[in-house]
């Protein structure tokens, strides 16, 4: 991990964090709706929810403007069909939560209000041939007519004119500094150089560049917790595994009368005299 690198207890990303302004947050759905004129920052609810699948955050992002529910997921760098039933089990909650906060009885006779859903995921990858849509139907029910489906658009194309193109070509220039220079500093700075001389992004990073590579860093931190995380883990298993192999070839060396209870400390020094006692036991067992 690189030296003197900032801590902060946040879990935004640069995707949560460009779209908690509503300024951002209105470009973004004058992307997705351009005939749409009139609405404004006002008009947008930030309706994103935390902590919807486990115990942390994801790039999650919900919104309502006027009868629309606005779904985007997650950031995808790695494909992942799964992204649909993740949209299912959102668009639930967040219909879930609108009911309660509306005070709507789903037990009464009168219809509910239901805004229309609109589901997306921006993907910034260089996987060949994406798809603009995918659905729950056709991706794990080979396409049958199915009581609930659910369909997923697609953004991926890389644009400098609207803020989802220019969120693409940000991750995608980070992508190419963190192979040239790892996970440091200089990969984020780098990457904000780039962009600002693009206009990618350019006001954003000018008024959260500080705040734009606390958040990087951040997410480097998470990264080496779990690289750690798994290596010992790893560790430990086979340590676990060259355990159990020896306590097997033990008991059958005392079954087979190649080596007496008291050589077994000699030739298995690993275990200590309990277990010794229980090698010794399971082998009168099974002989």
């Amino acid at each position: 991990m690189a030296e003197g690198m900032p801590k902060r207890k946040i879990k935004d990303s640069v995707f949560t964090d460009l779209f908690k302004d509503k300024k951002y947050l209105l470009q973004l759905y004058r992307t997705l709706h351009p005939e749409d004129l009139n609405t404004t920052e006002d008009d947008i609810a930030d309706i994103t929810l935390k902590h919807v699948l486990v115990d942390t955050e994801y790039n999650d992002l919900g919104f309502s403007v006027g009868n629309r529910l606005m779904i985007l997921m997650e950031s995808q760098s790695t494909w992942s069909i799964n992204i649909i039933i993740r949209a299912l089990m959102y668009m639930v909650q967040t219909y879930h939560d609108y009911f309660k906060r509306n005070d709507q009885n789903l037990y009464g006779s009168k219809r509910v209000a239901l805004p229309e859903p609109e589901l997306y995921m921006i993907f910034t990858d260089d996987r060949k041939n994406i798809p603009e849509k995918i659905s729950l139907s056709k991706e794990f029910f080979g396409g049958k007519k199915i009581a609930v489906d659910v369909e997923v658009k697609i953004l991926y194309r890389e644009s400098e004119e609207d803020i989802i193109g220019q969120y693409i070509i940000f991750c995608k220039v980070y992508n190419e500094q963190r192979k040239l220079y790892g996970n440091t500093k200089q990969a984020i700075t780098e990457t904000i150089r780039i962009c600002k001389d693009r206009y990618v992004l350019k006001d954003y990073l000018e008024s959260r560049e500080t705040e734009v590579v606390n958040i990087m860093m951040t997410l480097f931190d998470d990264d080496y917790i779990l690289e750690a995380y798994v290596k010992d883990y790893a560790k430990d298993y086979a340590k676990e595994v060259a355990r159990e192999t020896s306590r097997k070839k033990a008991i059958l060396m005392l079954k087979k009368g190649k080596i007496t209870i008291e050589e077994v400390q000699i030739f298995f020094p690993e275990f200590t005299e309990q277990e010794i006692k229980e090698i010794e036991l399971e082998a009168m067992q099974s002989a």
